[in-house]
């Protein structure tokens, strides 16, 4: 799974989940995209499991980018702990999407394939996702 070889810092403050993407909302590298409605976490098994299935499905034949990566530690308070005593240890890793943002792209494949796969990785990803071409953001 994706995670940062080093960070600076262990942990890290929740933040704002709000808003639309700043960057990364247009299809730059593939013909075909799939991009985020919905502003959430991504962990990293979710990001996995996603590329699973586009890739199981696309046979192997196109080019696939993955554009988000978890950089994000989440940290969890071990089970029946009471509250205080500082902030719980890292347990993964997220990846902080908003609104807008391209996740993956496809190269390579035909329009019903590559409109599958996405179908198939948006049922791996707990938002709600659209399916878009280079062509409609131009």
């Amino acid at each position: 799974m994706l995670s940062p070889k080093r960070t600076k810092f262990r942990k890290q403050m929740r933040g704002k989940r709000r808003g639309i993407s700043k960057g990364a909302n247009k299809i730059d590298f593939g013909e075909y995209g799939l991009q985020a409605l919905e502003a959430t976490w991504i962990s990293a098994k979710q990001i996995e499991a996603a590329r699973v299935a586009i890739t199981r499905h696309i046979k192997r034949s196109g080019k696939l980018w993955i554009r988000i990566f978890p950089d994000k530690p989440i940290t969890e308070k071990p089970a029946e702990t009471r509250m205080g005593k500082g902030k719980g240890a890292p347990v993964g890793w997220v990846s902080v999407v908003r609104r807008g943002r391209v996740m993956f792209e496809l190269e390579g494949v035909e329009l019903d394939v590559a409109k599958k796969a996405f179908k198939l990785a948006g049922a791996k990803l707990p938002i709600k996702t659209r399916f878009i071409t280079g062509h409609e953001l131009e």
